[in-house]
């Protein structure tokens, strides 16, 4: 009997950039500021162009204006993402171990610290820090299953 079959394989690009800073701690933070940063202002700039196409109006004011959120959206989560990546990179050297654990500690100390920077609610603050610590271990236990 004939048969017949079809085999393939998908698989994303990978652009990766190094920036060597001399120091891990440093390279860590750097890497997912530029990752993160690059994805906010890439979302920042789909979703103006998809208002400037909706509204059919193209304008230096509105060019300006695109330019000057995916900055300021890049910088912000960018910074988020640096600040993440470094405090669970501390937690990881000063631990010692590389666990789900320290997914928790560098998120609930990225959601203090980012929610102490912008207000002085504490109760704000620690429900940004439960938050945060919450958000990275789920991730990093979807990241087991997966």
């Amino acid at each position: 009997m004939p048969r017949s079959g079809f085999a393939a394989s998908l698989s994303t690009p990978k652009v990766d950039v190094v920036i060597d800073m001399g120091n891990p701690f440093l390279n860590h933070t750097v890497d997912a500021f530029l990752k993160i940063g690059s994805v906010a202002a890439t979302r920042a700039a789909a979703e103006d162009v998809y208002y400037i196409v909706k509204r059919r109006n193209v304008s230096r004011h509105s060019m300006e204006h695109s330019l000057k959120k995916m900055c300021k959206e890049g910088a912000y989560w960018g910074t988020v993402a640096g600040v993440y990546a470094g405090m669970e990179y501390g937690a990881e050297r000063i631990r010692g171990s590389r666990d789900w654990k320290n997914a928790m500690l560098g998120g609930a100390l990225t959601g203090a610290l980012i929610s102490a920077a912008s207000n002085d609610d504490k109760d704000k603050i620690v429900k940004a820090a439960l938050t945060g610590g919450a958000i990275a271990t789920a991730a990093e236990f979807l990241n087991y299953l997966t």
